[in-house]
């Protein structure tokens, strides 16, 4: 169960991760859709698992290669826009969210 200090810097890493990807997602990745669809935060707020949505998902996989070489850059970006309202900012730990080709898989087995 989050607290609601965990929920409120979820939600505001989820937005401003969101931003800096897609600024920074136009150089490295052409043709390749990136959002954040969820931010876990551990309950000492130090660690924020963030889960990215990659269209095309079969090149989910490299394009998280990909971002993890630039993690530390990434928390660069992100202190700067949370920096006033966070006194530490959390270690970055990306992860792919599959959940929407889990739907479509059981979407796909019910119509057949």
């Amino acid at each position: 169960m989050e607290t609601t200090r965990q929920n409120k810097i979820s939600r505001l890493i989820q937005k401003d991760m969101a931003d800096i990807l897609q600024k920074e997602g136009k150089d490295l990745f052409h043709g390749i859709l990136l959002s954040v669809t969820n931010v876990r935060i551990s309950p000492d707020l130090s660690v924020a698992r963030v889960y990215l949505s990659i269209f095309p998902s079969e090149k989910g996989a490299e394009v998280l290669l990909e971002i993890k070489k630039h993690t530390s850059k990434l928390r660069g970006l992100l202190g700067l826009k949370v920096g006033k309202q966070l006194r530490i900012v959390p270690q970055l730990d990306f992860h792919i969210d599959d959940s929407l080709d889990y739907i479509d898989n059981i979407d796909r087995l019910l119509k057949e």
